[in-house]
């Protein structure tokens, strides 16, 4: 009786459709991992801009310092504020934009993992450690 042959995971063809859901599963998750860190950052931008505001609030001053680019400059503090609320409303919504591509990379990455499980099952690894 002849055996039919069965392929071992290390065994198993890697077709050119398999390797480019590989390719799209490893740049899917570099940008997750970017988002990561842009989330991160623009969540601490929108928090300082908030303490920012508040610091303003309780100042006393008509003219404040406010940096622009690497320099100091007396401003008038009505001018601060509506500056100071343009660049919080800005990095919210920057903010939620990418929040919303974190989403859909996940989305993405799950269904990308779900095709390539099937395949390779054990053979393959794409959970971080």
């Amino acid at each position: 009786m002849q055996q039919q042959g069965s392929k071992s995971g290390s065994e198993m063809e890697v077709t050119w459709e398999d390797q480019q859901n590989i390719n799209s599963f490893s740049r899917l998750n570099n940008r997750f991992h970017d988002l990561d860190d842009e989330i991160k950052s623009a969540k601490e931008k929108c928090e300082n801009l908030e303490d920012a505001g508040n610091e303003l609030i309780l100042a006393d001053e008509e003219m404040v310092r406010f940096q622009i680019g690497e320099v100091f400059a007396h401003v008038p503090r009505d001018d601060v504020e509506t500056k100071i609320e343009e660049m919080k409303e800005a990095t919210c919504k920057s903010l939620e934009k990418l929040e919303e591509e974190k989403k859909s990379i996940v989305t993405q990455m799950a269904a990308l993992k779900k095709v390539l499980y099937a395949k390779f099952k054990d053979s393959i690894n794409l959970e971080e450690d």
